[in-house]
C-alpha cells in the first residue's frame, strides 16, 4: 500500500470564537469525470450548481479529473483549473485530491471538498494488480469541539470482488490506526454490487451504514436513470446518522451515471 502524503499531521486545535460543531451535512457523488452517461455531454458546470444547492459541509467525490488535455481542447467551457477546484469554487474553502489513474492525456482520482480546514491528507494506493488504479483519500478535518479531528475517507473500490475484499482489509487497517474515539465518515463508490463487501464491514461493530441503519437496506444508486445496484455507501464510526437521502430526481438523474447520497451526521 503506497501513500501520497502531506507533512506530519498537526494536532487539531480549538478555533477561537467558534462554537462546537455537532452536525455536519455530507454528500457523496461519483462525478463520472464531468460527463453524462456514455460521455455524450460535458455537464460539469451544471453539476457544480447542483452540488452547491445541497449546502453540504463536506463533499466526497469519485472519478474527478485532475486534468485532461484532450478534453480541454475539445470543450469550450472546460475550466482552467482542476475539476475539484472548479467544484469547490468559493463555497468550500479547503479541498484535497488523491490521484489514482494516470494516462497520456491526464489523470483522475478521488477528492474531498470541506467547509472546515483540512489539517492533513494522504492518498493510500490500494491498487492490487492489473490496470485498475484505486485509492483511499484520508483527510483529517479541524472541526470545533473535536480535538482528535473528524476523519473523512473517500473510497472508490475495484470492479473485482477479490480485489475489493483485499481493499476492505486495507481500509480496516487504516481505521485501526485512527484515534479510537474520533468521528469517522467513510463514503464513496464501493462497486460492491453483490453486497459481500458490506457483509465484511458489518462484522466490525464500530461501523454502521446510514441507509441500512435507517431503512434496513442499502441505497440503490446505479444506473442513475433506473437504479438497480447498491454501489454507493456512507459508513460512520463514533457518529450517528439522520435523514439519509438518495438524490434521485432531476437534475441529479442526468448529471452522472451514479445517484448521489446525502446524510446529516451528528457528532
Amino acid at each position: 500500500m503506497h501513500t501520497e502524503t502531506t507533512p506530519p499531521e498537526p494536532e487539531a486545535q480549538p478555533v477561537d470564537g467558534q462554537r462546537d460543531v455537532h452536525v455536519m451535512r455530507v454528500l457523496t457523488v461519483n462525478t463520472h469525470k464531468g460527463f453524462t452517461v456514455f460521455n455524450r455531454r460535458f455537464i460539469l458546470p451544471e453539476l457544480r450548481e447542483a452540488v452547491r444547492s445541497t449546502q453540504a459541509d463536506v463533499v466526497f467525490l469519485q472519478e474527478v479529473l485532475g486534468g485532461h488535455d484532450r478534453h480541454a481542447a475539445r470543450h469550450a467551457n472546460w475550466p482552467a483549473m482542476s475539476q475539484y477546484e472548479f467544484l469547490a469554487d468559493s463555497m468550500w474553502s479547503d479541498f484535497a485530491y488523491g490521484r489514482n489513474a494516470v494516462y497520456p492525456d491526464g489523470h483522475h482520482g478521488n477528492a474531498l471538498l470541506s467547509k472546515y480546514p483540512i489539517l492533513h491528507y494522504r492518498n493510500l494506493d490500494v491498487s492490487i494488480t492489473g490496470p485498475e488504479r484505486r485509492g483511499l483519500l484520508h483527510c483529517t478535518l479541524q472541526v470545533p469541539g473535536h480535538p482528535d479531528g473528524v476523519h473523512a475517507i473517500c473510497v472508490h473500490l475495484s470492479l473485482l470482488e477479490s480485489h475489493r475484499q483485499q481493499q476492505l482489509q486495507l481500509l480496516r487497517k487504516l481505521l485501526d490506526s485512527l484515534p479510537e474515539h474520533a468521528p469517522v465518515i467513510i463514503a464513496g463508490d464501493f462497486n460492491d454490487w453483490k453486497s459481500r463487501g458490506n457483509v465484511t464491514l458489518s462484522r466490525y461493530g464500530d461501523l454502521h451504514e446510514v441507509f441500512e441503519r435507517h431503512h434496513g437496506r442499502l441505497a440503490k444508486t446505479y444506473p442513475a436513470r433506473m437504479p438497480m445496484l447498491r454501489l454507493d455507501r456512507i459508513y460512520l464510526r463514533n457518529a450517528t446518522s439522520h435523514a439519509p437521502k438518495v438524490l434521485g430526481t432531476r437534475p441529479w438523474s442526468h448529471l452522472s451515471d451514479h445517484l448521489p447520497l446525502a446524510v446529516e451526521v451528528h457528532l
